[in-house]
């Protein structure tokens, strides 16, 4: 049986970032100290399954700039952001796109389409 552990964690929830002290064993969470409703939600998931929301940049041929700015429609397995990264770096799209258009679907197979953040016309050169 596991020993009852205590873990300090910063609520990201909302711009306040309350200092959460989480009672576990495990991962069976017996007590959140300090936070709401929403932190206490959060410490619960972020000791099972931490996920994050990503922004990052694709490049783009055939566009008025070089890259194209994406992001996450879901927050995302925070183990798994390197790989994620690694794959943006490797993906080429094609100009025009449109604003929210999905660029990569189901990355890497998690379900979680990649979305275009802002249109992007085709260059005018």
């Amino acid at each position: 049986m596991n020993k009852e552990e205590i873990t300090k964690l910063i609520c990201i929830t909302c711009p306040k970032g309350c200092l959460l002290e989480v009672h576990h064993q495990g991962s069976t969470v017996l007590n959140v100290k300090n936070g709401c409703k929403r932190g206490h939600e959060y410490a619960r998931r972020e000791l099972v399954d931490p996920r994050r929301m990503i922004s990052s940049t694709v490049r783009i041929t055939g566009g008025e700039h070089p890259l194209l700015p994406v992001y996450t429609a879901e927050a995302f397995p925070k183990p798994r952001i390197s790989e994620l990264m690694a794959a943006l770096r490797e993906l080429t799209i094609k100009a025009p796109v449109r604003m929210n258009q999905v660029v990569l679907e189901d990355a890497l197979g998690s379900g979680i389409n990649i979305l275009a953040s802002r249109d992007m016309g085709k260059s005018g050169k």
